[in-house]
């Protein structure tokens, strides 16, 4: 029989990031001290996938990992960047008054996208000095590139008092986002690094754009949430996102409503006859999370045990692995491991075709959940998952 896999090695939590250790990298490569230290979270998206750019509504809760930037404001136009996990730490050099849509700009398109969509909003932008570090895993569907524009944009605003409210400081790293690094975000990721509260999930409407912050003590209740990464590497900007971003289109002009969000649920079945069994899957899967969202929210207020949450969960993940069709071999296996070994629900959280499955387990089941997924992904041949337990979080703010 094998034998169990060491805890500590299961279940770990990311290095923290060092600040003292960031601010001296910012003076060697800039020969000057910060203005400040800015932090902003990655996310998890709890449920509700693919449903913010339909208008739907989704409930993500902020990380406990976070990128950091040290930065100091120039008095020109030029921006200069530097990042611990990119390019081996090299400088990257741009002008402000050079930035197109259209442009290539590598990594640094989601901290110079900002200063472009600040400018386009008549704001006053100068360039920046900036060194960055991060504990986010790249790569997973945990919004590692929306901590980045939102740290930029946090931090630009506080530096030049453009006294923006948390939705727009959102909006300014989605802008980055979406027309300078060309990835077809909606606002949720953003949202949820500026917004986030600890020991809360946002029910965020994205087309009112409000956010309902709603009480997430896992720990209260004796459960923990395990994000399981499958080290399956995704990316947002790739054809299969742009791809389930004009089928929710198309599918919405086909029924006549402005978003899937206008499509009622109690008459979904037959409204959806309408349409060819394509756009059927793709429609019911928007319109089934965002209602999944909203059961879930009714629950969390109701102060109902929140293990009610698994079976919606894995309802979830069906819709997407059979009407969406955004989960890989990797991510199935890891959710099936999840359940298997006693998780109340699991299912894959982010954009798709990778990233990371989360479970809601008891706190005393978490390290043998956990080993069950490492032993599962083995077996199968796929890559070793790392797993760490998420912690509901605060949002995108200055911490020196």
């Amino acid at each position: 029989m094998n034998q169990p896999h060491d805890e500590t090695r299961v279940v770990s939590t990311p290095d923290p990031i060092d600040f003292d250790a960031l601010a001296a990298r910012f003076r060697s490569l800039y020969d000057a001290e910060p203005d400040g230290l800015w932090a902003a979270p990655g996310r998890v998206n709890i449920i509700g996938e693919h449903t913010d750019y339909n208008g739907g509504f989704v409930l993500p809760i902020a990380l406990a990992q976070h990128t950091v930037a040290a930065v100091r404001r120039r008095d020109d136009s030029v921006l200069r960047v530097a990042s611990t996990s990119m390019d081996d730490g090299a400088v990257v050099t741009l002008n402000l008054t050079d930035i197109v849509e259209g442009g290539n700009y590598g990594w640094a398109a989601y901290v110079v996208g900002v200063g472009w969509a600040a400018a386009q909003r008549g704001l006053p932008v100068t360039g920046l000095d900036i060194a960055l570090d991060s504990n986010v895993p790249v790569g997973a569907g945990l919004s590692s590139s929306a901590a980045l524009s939102c740290v930029t944009a946090r931090a630009w605003s506080d530096l030049l008092d453009w006294r923006l409210d948390d939705e727009t400081v959102a909006d300014l790293g989605r802008d980055a986002e979406n027309k300078i690094a060309g990835a077809p975000t909606g606002l949720m990721d953003q949202l949820a690094s500026v917004c986030g509260q600890e020991a809360h999930a946002m029910q965020i409407d994205t087309r009112a754009v409000t956010i309902e912050q709603l009480p997430f003590d896992l720990t209260g209740a004796g459960l923990a949430l395990l994000v399981i990464d499958s080290r399956t590497e995704h990316s947002h900007a790739d054809g299969e996102y742009a791809e389930r971003r004009h089928s929710s289109q198309e599918a919405a002009l086909r029924l006549g409503v402005r978003e899937l969000r206008d499509v009622p649920l109690e008459s979904l079945a037959t409204t959806l006859d309408k349409l060819p069994p394509l756009l059927r899957r793709r429609a019911r899967h928007v319109v089934t999370d965002s209602a999944r969202v909203e059961q879930t929210a009714r629950l969390l207020l109701s102060g109902d045990d929140l293990r009610r949450i698994g079976p919606l969960l894995n309802d979830s993940h069906a819709s997407m692995r059979d009407d969406y069709e955004i989960t890989v071999p990797s991510i199935d296996t890891l959710q099936e491991a999840a359940v298997a070994a006693g998780a109340h629900g699991a299912r894959m959280t982010g954009g798709g075709f990778g990233g990371c499955v989360i479970a809601l387990v008891d706190q005393g089941d978490a390290a043998a959940v956990a080993d069950a997924c490492v032993r599962a992904a083995e077996q199968a041949g796929h890559p070793t998952p790392a797993i760490f337990q998420a912690v509901a979080s605060g949002g995108a703010d200055r911490i020196r």
